[in-house]
């Protein structure tokens, strides 16, 4: 079986009773990186057989892991910060166990993008989740058709290209459009700002971004 571990974002208060039950009877954890969930799982006192599973080698270790599994191996999956697959590696190796028939489980856990929605003040009932914009090829596509989209959008961006996303909306969905941006989710220094394209501008230029960004943004109006 394969078992989705969420991991904290930055509280380790975030950590659940039953991840830590999942990984102490999987008998191996794979992980994006083994010294981040290694030092995590020292710092709940646990020990486990970690496996190394990211981005740069899922493609070549994938066909061993799921065989692994489908012989009965138990596993767990660990990001190194919030629910694997989400902007994460792992939806690969969830869709790989499917299809050989492997039980897949996902511990409900930390992510980043449902406080800060849940925050906004932006309709949620309805939304759409971006992850990261493409950094060049489609940029500018995906912002067009943002700029249509009636729902909220979600997405995620790094401090250093939040100017350069401001300045894209409001190119493309107007200076007056409703913003939201949630930096260090969970961590010590969580900020949320909330006004206009036009009005987080001014902040940013005033406030340089630092820290990992969810930018929530409101939708057109239909």
């Amino acid at each position: 079986m394969l078992t989705v571990v969420p991991t904290p974002i930055g509280n380790l208060g975030d950590f659940s009773q039953r991840a830590i039950e999942a990984i102490e009877a999987a008998d191996i954890v794979l992980a994006e990186d083994t010294r981040t969930t290694g030092s995590l799982l020292r710092l709940k006192g646990l020990e486990a057989r970690l496996r190394a599973f990211h981005a740069h080698n899922e493609h070549k270790v994938l066909e061993q892991v799921v065989s692994d599994l489908a012989a009965g191996v138990n596993a767990c999956l660990c990001s190194d910060a919030g629910t694997p697959a989400i902007s994460d590696p792992g939806f690969l190796l969830v869709r790989a166990c499917i299809a050989a028939g492997v039980e897949v489980q996902c511990l409900p856990g930390a992510t980043a993008f449902v406080p800060a929605l849940v925050i906004s003040g932006l309709p949620c009932d309805r939304f759409v989740f971006e992850g990261f914009l493409p950094h060049k090829k489609g940029r500018q596509t995906r912002l067009k058709a943002l700029a249509q989209e009636l729902r909220t959008t979600v997405m995620y961006e790094s401090p250093h290209r939040i100017p350069k996303l401001l300045s894209e909306l409001s190119e493309f969905c107007g200076p007056e459009r409703p913003l939201s941006i949630s930096r260090e989710i969970s961590k010590k220094f969580e900020e949320t700002v909330r006004g206009s394209v036009a009005e987080l501008q001014a902040h940013f230029e005033a406030h340089p971004p630092k820290g990992e960004f969810v930018v929530v943004v409101g939708g057109a109006e239909g």
